[in-house]
């Protein structure tokens, strides 16, 4: 297969890598720069004769990662870091990420990332541990109510939401550090 040059990659997908990274920033400066960035990396893989096999998904992939960590930087002073085993307010900070005040198209961007972040947790899980989960905090089941209609006692419904709510703290907190972190 032939290596796409710079030059070509360049006249190929500008327009369209431009479009894609514009919807999700909100300066045209910083569009810009992410943009100039991308065909940049792109020029340093050729250079060391790294040829890129799929050209368009490389481009975007690296577009993404740029969008993400400028919206970092940005979010480094907001957000506080995640220390130890401190889940108080973790899931909090997760809220106000996914439920803030804020829509600029880099919050949005990374809104959607996090609630698919959240839908694959979710989707993790063994069946019983989701369907308890979704029950209590989709459908404000009581816990009570889910025993009954499932035929299992209080404490094994109570139990399957604990290792369920264990698994999206962890999932989500590896998410979290990648958000706020380097």
């Amino acid at each position: 297969m032939p290596q796409t040059t710079v030059a070509q990659a360049f006249a190929d997908f500008r327009d369209k890598l431009a479009f894609f990274i514009r919807k999700r920033v909100s300066r045209i400066e910083d569009a810009e720069d992410i943009l100039q960035e991308c065909f940049y990396q792109f020029a340093r893989v050729n250079e060391i004769g790294k040829p890129v096999e799929q050209t368009a998904a490389w481009l975007y992939r690296v577009a993404r990662n740029l969008i993400i960590n400028r919206y970092k930087k940005r979010q480094e002073t907001q957000l506080p870091s995640v220390h130890g085993d401190d889940d108080a307010n973790f899931l909090d900070e997760i809220s106000d990420v996914v439920f803030g005040e804020e829509t600029t198209p880099e919050t949005e961007y990374l809104r959607g990332l996090v609630l698919d972040e959240i839908e694959n947790a979710v989707n993790e899980l063994p069946s019983e541990q989701r369907e308890v989960f979704e029950l209590t905090e989709y459908y404000d089941m009581p816990v009570k109510e889910i025993a009954k209609n499932t035929g299992v006692s209080v404490n094994t419904v109570l139990s399957r939401k604990h290792y369920a709510v264990l698994h999206l703290r962890k999932t989500l907190k590896e998410l979290y550090a990648n958000i706020v972190q380097k």
